[in-house]
């Protein structure tokens, strides 16, 4: 089991995804493909991998269903860490994270809570809780209907010291600016906006220097050497890739709800690995979608580039 303080280190030093869960045609989970997906991602340097997150469907998986995750997840993965998802109400998201904890994760990635809008105070004793519930490294997700300010971060960081990372799918950069001014290196910063690539020069001015990358279930090739030249200052790589993939892609998944996930299990089916469909309440791309999605990855020619890379 890894230390808190080294899961910080490896959160922040590389580029971070979330392997899609592998489902049968009855949408039970496919743990032999699941395994070999995660095999094939640690081959690309991923700092970690979130098992069961939200890009995993965290929000569709039985509670009995993340340890097993987890598990194959630890099975396959190599040296890389691996941080399980975790959420809904205190005592259920406690639950979780102790089962994840047993099954080998190194690290939790608290997603909202269900359904209510809460005040700080709230906030701050949920978060609480299942951080002393565990002992393993906590990453914090503001998002939706969990929204922490600077104030309440630090309060947090102050109370519970594996408390290690903060995650952003809000957007709002100057709310950012102030949580990484305020805390300095006391978290780690990870950007979690979909498909964040299109959110990380801002974010990188901001101080997040890291962040998850959905496309890396697909393509990790272009997703790192993204990731090297954003790093690197390499501003006509990516300009290039944005223009000539993410901004297609955006507007692709821009279309439907939920496509922030169907997108990603479509890629990987259409790059040759099919992990299943998506569990209910989302929903698969059309055909006509499909068709479109396969033209903007032919013209990157990405299978053949993720494949020389």
């Amino acid at each position: 089991m890894m230390h808190s303080t080294e899961l910080k280190k490896a959160v922040g030093s590389g580029l971070l995804s979330f392997p899609v869960t592998h489902f049968n045609a009855d949408l039970s989970f496919n743990e032999a493909g699941y395994r070999k997906h995660v095999e094939s991602l640690s081959q690309f340097d991923a700092a970690a991998l979130f098992a069961a997150g939200g890009t995993g469907e965290f929000f569709s998986l039985a509670p009995s269903e993340v340890p097993k995750v987890v598990k194959a997840a630890k099975a396959s993965a190599g040296t890389t860490p691996i941080i399980a998802g975790t959420g809904y109400g205190t005592a259920l998201a406690i639950e979780i994270a102790q089962a994840a904890e047993k099954a080998g994760a190194d690290g939790l990635l608290l997603l909202p809570q269900y359904l209510m809008f809460c005040e700080q105070e709230g906030l701050i004793a949920h978060v609480k809780a299942v951080c002393q519930s565990v002992g393993i490294g906590v990453i914090v997700y503001n998002r939706d209907n969990a929204v922490l300010t600077a104030d309440s971060l630090q309060r947090l960081s102050d109370a519970c010291p594996n408390l290690v990372g903060f995650k952003d799918g809000v957007g709002d950069v100057d709310k950012v600016i102030e949580i990484t001014t305020k805390l300095q290196d006391r978290l780690v910063y990870v950007g979690g906006m979909p498909t964040h690539e299109v959110y990380a020069q801002a974010y990188f001015a901001a101080g997040v220097t890291t962040y998850s990358s959905a496309v890396f279930n697909f393509v990790p090739a272009l997703a790192q050497r993204f990731y090297v030249a954003l790093r690197g200052g390499d501003q006509a790589t990516v300009d290039m890739i944005l223009k000539d993939f993410f901004f297609p892609f955006v507007a692709l998944r821009n279309r439907r709800r939920g496509y922030a996930v169907s997108m990603i299990k479509a890629g990987l089916k259409l790059v040759g690995e099919d992990p299943g469909p998506v569990r209910p309440p989302l929903t698969d791309l059309q055909p006509d979608e499909l068709a479109l999605f396969r033209k903007i990855i032919d013209a990157n020619e990405l299978v053949s580039r993720s494949a020389a890379e």
